[in-house]
């Protein structure tokens, strides 16, 4: 990147040159010669381009010596300005470049995304399921070589640089995005991410690898909404295969990802009432209007209730969990809408 912009600033200087030359060239005609502007400009084109047409009119000898030094002067810029745009070109500098800048104007344009600090095997597999959710999702990663075997081949939004610098947080649109996961291997660097992005955004969902439990209370202290220990996971996962395949396979067919027959999908309470206050679970009708099933809450206090009553109150900042196929779920998303208007108007 930084080849290419030195390139591209040894390009500006040369074009700029170029106009220094036009504009003397034009100057030049007007004043020994006493053409028009027009004429002065063609003379000068035709001169500093020499393709070889005739005269506007017949030079006098000053005009004959100010166009020999016309051409000579503008010679050397032109082969200086085509060698360094052939370099840029053939070296792949402009095409790289090029694609950066496309890549930076995504990225400036991105609202409510993801972004991902560390492309290794979770970060990999973060990517998948964000992806699947229909998330759009940003990469950071320092690493080159895992950025030219994962992210450069494929059309992925990613960054390059230190995910523990604001800057490099900052380009990744950490105060438009809606969640950053941070998969890097200190839990140093992760504890310093979390620390930052919170600082950044205040809403943002903060989820965290951890490498043991003083950490995970560290990162839960800075800011973390969730911490994750994949080697705890891993471990409990297999031991929950030994006790209780059955309920492992079956909890397995359920996804909250949105690809899959069965869904299980968050719902702010907020998202669609300002009167959430006033409204029940019967007030919503959710079973009858989309076939969905509310199996569980969360208050704003933290606490989880599993399968709620009907006469339940629902509090703002409160969330549902609810289960449904896809067909399900989208009526649920376009009742839910239609709700808020009823509440709002």
């Amino acid at each position: 990147m930084e080849n290419i912009s030195i390139t591209l600033r040894k390009l500006y200087v040369a074009l700029i040159a170029l106009g220094v030359i036009l504009a003397f060239g034009v100057a030049g005609y007007m004043f020994f010669e006493s053409y028009s502007l027009l004429e002065a400009f063609y003379m000068t084109v035709i001169t500093l381009s020499t393709v070889g047409y005739g005269e506007v009119r017949p030079l006098s000898e000053s005009g004959q010596l100010f166009t020999a030094f016309l051409i000579i002067s503008s010679f050397g810029i032109f082969a200086y300005g085509f060698s360094l745009l052939a370099q840029s070109v053939f070296s792949g500098e402009l095409g790289r470049y090029l694609k950066n800048r496309k890549l930076e104007k995504k990225l400036n344009n991105l609202e409510n995304h993801a972004i991902i600090c560390g492309f290794g095997r979770n970060g990999r597999r973060a990517m998948e399921r964000l992806q699947a959710y229909g998330l759009d999702v940003v990469v950071i990663e320092n690493k080159q070589a895992t950025i030219e075997k994962y992210l450069k081949g494929e059309d992925f939004l990613y960054v390059s640089g230190d995910a523990t610098t604001d800057e490099v947080l900052e380009q990744a649109g950490v105060h438009r995005a809606k969640a950053l996961i941070t998969t890097l291997s200190k839990d140093a660097d992760n504890l310093f991410v979390v620390i930052t992005a919170r600082a950044v955004n205040s809403k943002i969902r903060l989820v965290s690898r951890a490498s043991n439990h003083s950490t995970e209370k560290k990162l839960r202290s800075a800011g973390a909404d969730a911490v994750v220990m994949p080697e705890a996971v891993g471990g409990a996962h297999m031991a929950s295969l030994v006790k209780s395949l059955d309920i492992v396979e079956f909890l397995s067919h359920i996804s909250v990802e949105g690809s899959s027959e069965t869904n299980l999908e968050e719902v702010q309470i907020s998202d669609f009432s300002d009167s959430a206050e006033a409204l029940t679970l019967n007030d919503l009708n959710i079973r009858e209007k989309t076939g969905c099933t509310v199996i569980g809450l969360k208050n704003p206090d933290g606490k989880y209730l599993i399968n709620p009553g009907g006469q339940h109150k629902l509090q703002p900042q409160s969330q549902l969990f609810v289960l449904g196929n896809t067909g399900q779920i989208k009526k649920l998303n376009a009742h839910l809408k239609n709700h808020k208007k009823d509440f709002t108007t």
